[in-house]
């Protein structure tokens, strides 16, 4: 299976404050996703569309282990966080919601903001089909997989409990 979208991109050390600051947490989910990464990117909500594949540097979603900010990305139509490197518990929030974290070294280097991406999940590869670049990635597997396909924790145990 290959996944296209648009590369938004980010650096290192994105921490959990500058995806939903803590001074919002108080709004529902819908409302706190229109101000996601508000202190480096104001507009990041308004230009976001389905579809789109967020691209991190190294420590992506460091800091607290909040899970509105992951919950407002996949609010604003993100399925796919791509990073060098991700903050263990963003990773684990990003399953649990039905995201799909790939770690992939060298991967930030490859795009620019607004670039096409690929992710091939048969080849674990992420690609930029301008350049040809491509960097390598471990596909999720087992239960990981089982709950990132159901579309999070939540449906995996509705699934299994068969309602």
């Amino acid at each position: 299976m290959i996944i296209r979208g648009r590369a938004r991109k980010f650096g290192d050390n994105i921490d959990t404050d500058t995806i939903t600051s803590g001074s919002l947490l108080h709004l529902a989910t819908e409302e706190l996703a229109q101000h996601a990464f508000e202190p480096i990117a104001p507009d990041f909500a308004k230009s976001v569309r389905e579809g789109d594949i967020i691209i991190g540097g190294n420590n992506f979603g460091c800091g607290s282990s909040r899970e509105q900010a992951t919950a407002v990305v996949k609010q604003l139509g993100i399925r796919y966080v791509v990073a060098e490197s991700m903050a263990r518990i963003y990773m684990r929030n990003c399953v649990a919601l039905g995201l799909y974290p790939v770690i992939s070294k060298g991967v930030s280097g490859l795009f620019a903001e607004g670039n096409e991406i690929e992710i091939d999940f048969e080849k674990g590869e992420v690609r930029n089909p301008k350049t040809g670049e491509k960097a390598a990635f471990e596909p999720l597997s087992g239960g990981s997989l089982e709950i990132v396909n159901a579309g999070g924790i939540l449906a995996t145990l509705k699934k299994r409990m068969g309602k």
